[in-house]
């Protein structure tokens, strides 16, 4: 960052709140910021965080042998040394985020920053919103699990967190600020909003935007009211000044409405109440028309992406638009045929097979229920879905995922998705409890298979997929590794399902 080396402890301090205790000398320089000590460079300040399975003041001493001039820390270390300075706080991860803001020069203060929370269809509205504001003249950067644009090009997201740890995050919004970008679109996940966390605590955010909030991430938040209450604090950091968007179908919208201070409006399928709503005329795989409603206002309108909860996300990404720019909704909906979508969401895999492939994210009971009837009703023959769930994170969700792939799939292949720590057949065996409550006939080679190797799984089904099936690969999207107790392997589902087409010769 341009400027960073006239940074000084001193000039930070004022950042931090709460009591801090500084150790050694005010006036040392620090060039650049780090939480992983394998990735400190000589100057930088080291973040000494807690975590699940390890104490970052574990790593405070390589920190400094690789050239750390401060460390942050909360809570006693077991030694101090001249010639280092020594930030103690009592929360780290809270002073992270702090300090981070302003190193960076408080970056969020330059742009409108607009936060994207919700359990499904997060990374396609911040992907829709983008592309509208771009679209409309408004150069804008991004940040979502899928991609990322902060200055250049929209590339890949390199780093496994949907919401990046703070300095990332406040790294970020300053190439944005400095490249020209007006506005910042951040995908701000359950996890990121949480205290425990504190990576967009010092974000100033102009909107806030929930798609809807249903069962997930138990494992982390301990209740669904906690999880809830983690996605309304983007609600609650948004100014007056702002506003917020929220789905008037979701069950949880009134109370995000009661946690703003700001003005929240709203959007829905089918709903008069709110403030933008759309009846759909036509939704299938290839994309949907529909009748958009905004106050006296009635216009056709065409989307190219599947599915009515697709048109949702638009609403969603529409309405914040219409705040933001003074635009009409005739004008903004010119694009709207345009739009495209987001890598490894409802991408279609195409080798010359005779039976259609489809690689999706959809992770979540939810996101079960609205995919599965959509692509069950455009599918001629029969329906084969491949899918896992993640280890060490939320187990009752596992049966709910296969009481709805049992409802709406021909054959159910369990295939591991990130079993890390647990079992992977334990993990199998669960979902494969919900698949027979909802149909006792399912058994293992009888519509149900269980094959922990995700290729041997994706095999499978293409050997079981005939002329007019539909082959749906659930679960990994566009995410680049499989975690494993050992450690992460390296996975891209769409390419590993067109190697194994042309391995087979493209199917039958």
């Amino acid at each position: 960052m341009p400027g960073s080396e006239r940074r000084t402890i001193a000039t930070l301090i004022p950042a931090l709140s709460g009591e801090v205790r500084l150790r050694g000398d005010a006036l040392t320089r620090v060039r650049g910021l780090a939480y992983d000590s394998r990735r400190v460079r000589p100057g930088d300040l080291f973040f000494a965080l807690p975590g699940l399975h390890t104490d970052g003041r574990r790593f405070v001493g390589p920190a400094i042998e690789a050239g750390a001039a401060a460390v942050l820390h909360q809570g006693e270390l077991d030694s101090y040394r001249d010639g280092v300075a020594y930030l103690q706080v009592p929360d780290s991860r809270k002073g992270m985020s702090e300090l981070a803001a302003a190193f960076y020069g408080h970056p969020s203060r330059e742009l409108s920053v607009i936060g994207v929370t919700g359990t499904d269809g997060k990374s396609t509205t911040v992907w829709l919103i983008h592309q509208l504001l771009e679209a409309l003249g408004s150069p804008s950067g991004f940040v979502s699990t899928v991609q990322m644009k902060s200055a250049g090009r929209v590339t890949a997201n390199p780093l496994r967190q949907s919401t990046p740890e703070a300095p990332d995050i406040q790294r970020l919004l300053r190439r944005m600020a400095d490249s020209g970008k007006r506005y910042a679109v951040l995908e701000a996940t359950s996890h990121g909003l949480a205290a425990q966390t504190g990576r967009l605590s010092a974000v100033r955010f102009t909107a806030a935007v929930c798609t809807n909030i249903s069962h997930e991430h138990l494992e982390f938040h301990g209740s669904f009211e906690r999880y809830r209450s983690d996605k309304a604090n983007l609600f609650r950091s948004v100014a007056e000044s702002g506003f917020g968007v929220v789905n008037i179908n979701d069950p949880s919208h009134r109370y995000l409405i009661d946690q703003s201070a700001a003005p929240v409006l709203c959007y829905g399928l089918d709903n008069p109440r709110a403030d933008l709503w759309a009846r759909v005329d036509r939704s299938d795989l290839s994309g949907s028309t529909f009748t958009l409603r905004y106050g006296d206002l009635e216009l056709r309108a065409r989307l190219g992406l599947p599915g009515d909860y697709n048109i949702e996300n638009l609403l969603a990404a529409a309405l914040t638009v219409l705040r933001l720019l003074p635009v009409s909704p005739a004008d903004l909906a010119r694009h709207f045929p345009g739009l495209r979508g987001v890598p490894g969401r409802m991408e279609t895999i195409s080798a010359g097979q005779p039976f259609r492939v489809i690689v999706d994210y959809a992770h979540t009971p939810q996101a079960f229920a609205r995919l599965l009837p959509l692509v069950r009703g455009g599918t001629e023959g029969r329906l084969i879905v491949v899918f896992g769930s993640a280890g060490e994170r939320d187990l009752e969700k596992r049966p709910l995922q296969g009481e709805l792939a049992a409802r709406y799939c021909d054959i159910v292949i369990l295939a591991d998705e990130d079993p890390r720590g647990e079992e992977p057949e334990m993990i199998l065996g669960q979902i494969a409890v919900g698949c027979r409550r909802e149909d006792p006939e399912r058994e293992q080679g009888k519509g149900l298979f269980i094959i922990p190797d995700r290729r041997e799984a994706i095999g499978r089904a293409f050997d079981l997929a005939e002329r007019g099936d539909t082959v749906l690969l659930l679960g990994k999207g566009h995410e680049r590794s499989i975690i494993y107790a050992d450690g992460p392997v390296p996975w891209l589902e769409a390419q590993v399902a067109r190697e194994i087409l042309r391995e087979t010769g493209g199917g039958r």
